[in-house]
C-alpha cells in the first residue's frame, strides 16, 4: 500500500480575519496613550519637554526586541518542524519589528540632535541598533529575491535566529562598554512623573504590534494561497 502524501501537511488552514476595527482601536488607544502622557507629565529638569519623546522612543525600542523574539522562537519552529505556518509568522513579525527598529532609530537622532548636538554618532547602543537594523533588511531582501520557497524559508530561518542573537548585545551595549547613550529606561529607573506614561504607551504600542503582525500574516496566507493556485494551474492540477 502507497505511502500517503503529506506534501500538504505543513499548509495550515487560513487564520480567521482579523477585524479592521482591531487597527483603529489600536491606533487610537496609542494616540490616547500619547495624549496623556504628554498632557500630564512635567518638563524634565535638564531637557525639558523633549524628555517627552521617550513616549514613543523606549516603546519602539521594547516592541522592536519583542518582535524580534517572536522571529527567533518561530524561526527555530521552522527549522524544526518544517511548518509552513511558522515561516510566515516570523516573517511577518520581521517586517513589523524591522519598521519598530527602523523607527526607533529615526526617533533617537532627533531626540539626539538638541541634547548631543549632533544626528549620529557611533555609540555603541546606536551602532549595535542600526547592525540589527541591517540584519532584519537583509532578512527581508533575501525572502524577496529567493524564489524557491523552501529554500527562502530555511535561509531566512537561519538569518532570523542568528540575528535575533544581536537582541541582548542592543540591551547590555550601554552596560558593557562606555557609551554616549543614557542606561536603559525603565519604570525603575525614572521618575515617578513618568512611570504611568511609559508603562501605558508600551501597552498600547504592543496592542499596535500584534494588530500588524496579524494582518501581516493574513496578507502572507493569501499570497501563499495564490502562489500554491498559480503553480497548480501551471502542472494542469483541476
Amino acid at each position: 500500500m502507497p505511502a500517503p502524501d503529506r506534501s500538504l501537511d505543513a499548509r495550515p488552514a487560513r487564520p480567521p480575519r482579523t477585524s479592521p476595527w482591531m487597527g483603529v482601536a489600536a491606533i487610537l488607544v496609542l494616540a490616547a496613550t500619547q495624549a496623556y502622557s504628554i498632557s500630564t507629565s512635567p518638563a524634565e529638569g535638564d531637557m525639558g519637554h523633549l524628555q517627552k519623546i521617550m513616549y514613543v522612543h523606549v516603546p519602539a525600542a521594547w516592541m522592536t526586541f519583542l518582535a524580534f523574539f517572536v522571529v527567533l522562537v518561530f524561526s527555530v519552529k521552522y527549522l524544526w518542524k518544517g511548518r509552513e505556518d511558522d515561516d510566515l509568522v516570523a516573517a511577518s513579525a520581521a517586517e513589523v519589528g524591522a519598521t519598530l527598529n527602523g523607527l526607533t532609530l529615526v526617533l533617537g537622532m532627533i531626540w539626539g540632535r538638541p541634547a548631543w548636538g549632533v544626528w549620529w554618532v557611533w555609540d555603541a547602543r546606536l551602532t549595535s541598533t542600526l547592525v540589527l537594523f541591517l540584519i532584519f533588511a537583509g532578512y527581508l531582501a533575501l525572502r524577496a529575491f529567493v524564489d524557491d520557497e523552501q529554500q527562502r524559508a530555511r535561509w531566512s530561518a537561519a538569518v532570523g535566529a542568528i540575528g535575533a542573537i544581536n537582541v541582548p548585545i542592543v540591551y547590555m551595549s550601554v552596560k558593557w562598554w562606555r557609551t554616549l547613550h543614557q542606561p536603559p529606561s525603565s519604570p525603575a529607573t525614572l521618575d515617578p512623573a513618568y512611570t504611568m506614561g511609559l508603562r501605558i504607551n508600551a501597552f498600547a504600542l504592543l496592542f499596535v504590534m500584534i494588530f500588524f503582525i496579524r494582518k501581516r500574516y493574513e496578507i502572507a496566507r493569501l499570497e501563499r494561497a495564490a502562489e500554491h493556485a498559480a503553480e497548480a494551474a501551471a502542472l494542469g492540477a483541476p
